[in-house]
Parts: structure tokens; C-alpha cells; sequence
């Protein structure tokens, strides 16, 4: 497959490395094994410059990611030409650390309107809800079916879930557009969605590709080896992968590019 490629039967075409932008809207409650400082407007602007120069079209945000959505509101250009994918259902609380999961219709339809605006777009390319861990009972709850309800009203082109199970990311193949699973070297137990997404033109994005930083040090090149393997498997659509480094992205969609001519 190449660099570019199609989010199963979407429509969308996204670039088989995403931005994730955590990093730019929240510092506390974060699992990275450095810490970091939230960057100024003028190195968003350049790092998502460079992410556009470097073939990326895909961005992804949350409401859970602190100030994310409102900064790419403000600093995104050239809407058009983003792929944005933002979630509903949990919200951070700076001031305790925590995070509050809320998978009501009533606060989803709420969420997706913030979003709009926060966003400063008509239109979301993809929502996910943004599981606590307990895939079966929120889709018990008809949440999915609230952001169907979005879809069909045309404020979102995809829908789906950020699953933790095999069983939550099927049924979310199986009632919307999108599955956000974790895979890498170490973790390999959500294949089976991946297999069932490729297997229904679906939709896959991977989160966690690099372990959040934390990949086996006895490989020779780790990242390399983890953009082989997830971008090598059918029904993979794009890697989110967050960095505030414009250097480390760079080096990032090298390898993800060599990974796509190598398959």
C-alpha cells in the first residue's frame, strides 16, 4: 500500500502517519517517559507546516487533550486539507489530573457541537467515542447510534470508537465507520479487529504504535520495525502518533514511508 491510503469505505484518504496532538493542549496525566513542555503558537504553526510539507493530512485530536481542539481551531490552515479526527466521552480535568467519562446521547451531541466550534469547522471527518475500557456497555448505551445521527445529518463523514477490546472493536465495525485499536510489538492482542476491518472495508487507525515511548530497547531500530509490521498488515489505515518535535517527525515519516515500499 502507499504512504496515502483509503480509511476503509469512507471516503477518506489519509496518510498512513497521523498527528497526534495531545501534546499541544495538555502536560498533566500523560504516560510518556519524558516530560515535555507545551509548545507556543508559533511552533504549532511550524510543526503543523511541516507535517502538511512532509505529505501528512491527518490530525487528530480530543476534548480529553486539554486546549487541543481550540489551538487547531485557531492555527489549522487550509482546512480543506486536513483529515480531523477528534472523541467524545472523556474530559480532563487540568486541575486534578483526572480524567471524567461522560457516554450519554444528550453530552455527545453537546461534545460534537464544542467541537464545531472549538475546531472552527461545519463539518468533523471523523468522531470516536473515547472509550474508559467498557467497549460492550457504552455501545449498549446507543452512543454510536448518537454520532450515526450526526453522520446522517452531515456534521460528521465517519463514525466509530477508540476500543481496549477485541469484542468493543467489533461491534463497532459492525454499527459504524472507524475502529482506533492499540497495536505494536508487545501488543498484538487486538488483531482480530484489524482482520475483521480489513475483511469489511472498514476502518482502522492505530494509537499506541510506539508504546507511548516505552518500545523494546534490544531491537536495533524499534520504530522502524513497529512501522513494518503495523503498516505491512491489511486494514491498516493511518498511525497516530503524537511528537511536538518537527526533527523526530521528519525521521518518523521516513520510516513510515520506507515501511509502505517495503510491502
Amino acid at each position: 500500500m502507499a504512504f496515502m491510503r483509503p480509511l476503509g469505505n469512507t471516503g477518506l484518504t489519509v496518510s498512513a502517519l497521523g498527528l497526534g496532538t495531545v501534546k499541544i493542549g495538555r502536560d498533566k496525566g500523560v504516560k510518556y517517559p519524558n516530560g515535555f513542555t507545551i509548545p507556543d503558537d508559533a511552533a504549532v504553526i511550524e510543526l503543523l507546516a511541516r507535517a502538511r510539507d512532509l505529505g501528512i493530512n491527518l490530525v487528530d485530536t480530543a476534548p480529553a487533550y486539554g486546549h487541543s481542539e481550540e489551538r487547531l481551531g485557531k492555527l489549522l490552515t487550509q482546512r480543506q486539507d486536513w483529515v480531523i479526527v477528534t472523541k467524545v466521552g472523556e474530559e480532563f480535568d487540568n486541575d486534578s489530573g483526572e480524567s471524567r467519562f461522560d457516554f450519554s446521547p444528550e453530552y455527545v451531541r453537546t461534545s460534537v457541537e464544542r467541537s464545531l466550534k472549538r475546531l472552527n469547522t461545519d463539518y468533523l471527518d471523523c468522531v470516536l467515542v473515547h472509550s474508559d475500557g467498557n467497549d460492550m456497555a457504552i455501545i449498549e448505551q446507543g452512543t454510536l447510534d448518537v454520532l450515526n445521527d450526526l453522520k446522517k445529518a452531515g456534521l460528521i463523514r465517519a463514525t466509530g470508537m477508540s476500543t481496549k477490546t477485541v469484542e468493543g472493536g467489533i461491534a463497532t465495525l459492525q454499527q459504524a465507520d472507524v475502529a482506533m485499536v492499540t497495536y505494536n510489538l508487545q501488543h498484538l492482542g487486538e488483531v482480530p479487529v484489524i482482520d475483521h476491518a480489513a475483511a469489511h472495508q472498514k476502518g482502522i487507525l492505530i494509537k499506541k504504535a510506539f508504546a507511548s515511548g516505552h518500545l523494546a530497547d534490544d531491537i536495533v531500530d524499534p520504530v522502524q520495525e513497529s512501522l513494518n509490521q503495523i503498516l505491512g498488515t491489511s486494514g491498516v489505515g493511518s498511525i497516530i502518533a503524537g511528537t511536538i518535535n518537527p526533527k523526530h517527525l521528519q525521521e518518523n515519516v521516513a520510516k513510515a514511508r520506507l515501511a509502505c515500499s517495503e510491502e
